[in-house]
Order: structure tokens, then C-alpha cells, then sequence
């Protein structure tokens, strides 16, 4: 008897057909096909790390606008910071709590301008999620859109995000797009207006080098890509990206944070505010805030040279006692040495503290380190 085999079938970017005709090695990512590499992964993380630019196709994030004249006050009681010191033209980090105060979203909240159309100005923002968060986000909002004045639309289908990202990165946005993107600060946002549309760029790092985050529409993301790589950028594949986001501090949602998490374990300190008013999962917070400390952090890990470390091997203190897990690791070319994420107990998280990792291939010593394990060119 022959068993019936689900078909999977998987999300593609609008730039999947332009992704294949250059050659990308395509792999599955969050339930996405993405681009793994596009033939070597290591001269595509030079391009970003080194002196040029890489591009990287990051439409797998999910995005849905919030607009409406009760907006602001609906999404402060939904996430970690504080939407009342979000100006125009600005975006700012936050989590996404469940009652427990877990992470079940961490994304980017873009004040766009006000549409003007009206009788009132009418807010109007964007939130950028997680590829595997954007469901349950998209859930947690919509469940609460017959309480207000605020409508939500998913974008991530009717839009493409182009990230690039180098010390080139701004000199690029003004060859390709006509517009210097060197005045936009960092946090900050720009309606930049290219080939008879309106496209929303962010400066927003996911390297700790410059770089710029670009919402287009999907009849133009491959026009603007190639325009990118003819002024010079690298494509850049998820490959080079993860070696790129474990040197920056970047935790990715599944691997080295998600649900089992207290948001204030995971390192998105600049999400969250202790000044706003009530949201949800905020008592826990401010609980471990002003009344204790989390039981854990995620921390790097360097080690001594390159060497191989299994996915969620334990790490151990020098008297033996388990005292956390890895999360990702990733040999650092800049470096030159295996690093690594993970969480420790919060006894263990001093810089230099010596640990054991234990492995299949035996057990290595690391020592704690302070992220990011590299501070590159992106704007303080």
C-alpha cells in the first residue's frame, strides 16, 4: 500500500523567478522558498562585511498597515514600546507579548505619514514581522479590529522588501533612486518616490553594517534589483545573511528566541519601554525589571578557533554544572573563529566567563561575550 505523501507547498517572493534565472541555490525558510546563495556564500557576506553592498531579498518578512485615528492607542496595548514617541518618518523595534509576558512577535512599527484625504489626519502605520511570526502577529491584531477606529490590511503579498545592506549602501540608494539616503537617520523613514511610485526605505540594519530596508511593489522589485546590482551591489544569499546577523547580535525568531521566551531574556532590550501605560504581558516584565532579573540571557559565545557545534548542544560551567544551550553558531570570516548564540544562566553572564560546550565532537571551551561580537558601520 502506498502511502499518501503531503505536498508542502511553499511561499515564493516575487523576485523567485529572477532569483532562479541567476542561479540561486533556492532552499526552504520559514515556509518560504528563499535564496541560499547565488554560488559563493562567502564573497556574498564579503560584499556586506568588506567595502561594497550586498542585496538581499527579504520579502519573506511579514507586513500589514494600521490606520485609523484610534491606531497609536490600539497597537500601545498590543506591544512593548511606546507608540507615543513614534514621529512621523520613524519606526521603532517591539515585541509582541502573550499574557505571560513571552515573545510571540518581535517586528518593526514604521510611522508612515498621515493620509491627509480625509476630514482629519488619519495615522497610518506599518508593521514589519518575523517571516514565522507573522501569522500569530497578524491573529493578534486582527482579533481586536471591530473594538476601534482602526482597519488592518496584509501587505506581504502586494509588496516586495529589498534589504541592502554595506558601507556602500547609502551611495547606492542615491545612484539607483535619485535621492541621497544619507540624510535618513537611524530609525528613520523616507517616502522616496521612484519610476511613478511611492516607496517606503528604512534605515534599519540586520548586519551591523549600514543599510536600507526598501518596501516596493512586486511589479517593480525586479527592476529595482537589477538596477541595485548594476550600480554595483552583490546579491547576497540567507547563507551570508545568517553568518552576517549571529557577528551583529541578531537573534532570528525559531532558532534563538520564540514562545518559551520572557521577552527580556532575548536581548531586544531597544524594544521594549518602562515608562508606557498598561499593554499585554506588561506586569511580568516590569516585575523582572524592577523586582528581580531574568533567569537567563542570550549571549555570545566565542571560541578559540573553527570548529564544528551541534544545533542546541549544552553549555556547561567549569565545575560541571549545565548551565544553558546554543542556539546558532557560525564560523566568523571577520573573526576568524567559530561563534556562537545562546542562553546562560544569569550567574554565568559576565564577558570572559569560560564555559564548556559539549558536542559531538567533543568538548570545546568558549568563553562569554558581549553582543554584538562586531560593531561595523551602521549608524549608532
Amino acid at each position: 500500500m502506498t502511502e499518501a505523501v503531503e505536498q508542502i507547498t511553499l511561499r515564493k517572493s516575487p523576485l523567485d523567478e529572477m532569483h532562479r534565472h541567476l542561479g540561486a541555490l533556492m532552499s526552504e525558510r520559514d515556509g518560504w522558498s528563499v535564496p541560499a546563495s547565488y554560488g559563493d556564500p562567502l564573497f556574498e557576506y564579503s560584499a556586506v562585511r568588506e567595502a561594497g553592498a550586498g542585496l538581499i531579498d527579504l520579502s519573506s518578512r511579514g507586513r500589514f498597515q494600521v490606520s485609523g485615528l484610534e491606531a497609536a492607542q490600539f497597537l500601545n496595548g498590543l506591544i512593548t514600546n511606546d507608540m507615543k514617541t513614534l514621529g512621523e518618518n520613524r519606526w521603532m523595534p517591539a515585541a509582541f507579548p502573550n499574557v505571560q509576558g513571552r515573545l510571540i512577535g518581535s517586528a518593526r512599527v514604521i510611522h508612515k505619514p498621515d493620509d491627509v484625504t480625509g476630514k482629519k489626519p488619519v495615522p497610518v502605520f506599518l508593521i514589519d514581522t518575523e517571516p514565522r511570526t507573522r501569522e500569530t502577529v497578524l491573529k493578534t491584531i486582527e482579533r481586536f479590529t471591530l473594538a476601534g477606529d482602526f482597519h488592518v490590511i496584509d501587505l506581504t503579498d502586494q509588496t516586495a522588501l529589498l534589504s541592502l545592506q554595506g558601507k556602500r549602501a547609502g551611495d547606492l540608494i542615491g545612484s539607483v533612486m535619485g535621492e541621497s539616503a544619507h540624510a535618513i537617520p537611524a530609525y528613520g523613514a523616507s517616502q522616496i518616490f521612484w519610476q511613478q511610485q511611492n516607496l517606503t526605505v528604512l534605515r534599519a540594519t540586520h548586519t551591523a553594517e549600514d543599510g536600507f530596508d526598501i518596501i516596493v511593489s512586486p511589479d517593480q522589485a525586479t527592476s529595482l534589483w537589477e538596477a541595485f546590482v548594476h550600480a554595483g551591489a552583490r546579491s547576497a544569499g540567507h547563507e551570508a545573511l545568517d553568518r552576517l546577523r549571529i557577528e551583529a547580535g541578531v537573534p532570528r525568531y525559531g532558532f534563538d528566541m520564540d514562545e518559551t521566551n520572557v521577552v527580556t531574556e532575548t536581548g531586544l532590550d531597544s524594544a521594549v519601554s518602562y515608562t508606557k501605560g498598561c499593554y499585554i504581558g506588561q506586569e511580568i516584565i516590569a516585575r523582572i525589571k524592577y523586582r528581580g532579573h531574568v533567569a537567563k540571557k542570550l549571549v555570545g559565545l566565542f571560541f578559540s578557533r573553527a570548529m564544528k557545534i551541534d544545533k542546541d548542544a549544552r553549555i556547561k560551567s567549569a565545575d560541571d554544572k549545565e548551565i544553558g544551550r546554543i542556539t546558532s553558531n557560525t564560523l566568523s570570516p571577520h573573526l576568524g573563529c567559530t561563534i556562537a548564540l545562546g542562553y546562560v544562566k544569569y550567574d554565568y553572564l559576565t564577558p570572559d566567563t569560560e564555559v564548556r560546550v559539549t558536542s559531538s565532537h567533543g568538548d570545546l571551551h568558549a568563553r562569554i561575550a558581549e553582543l554584538p561580537f562586531l560593531r561595523g558601520s551602521a549608524p549608532q
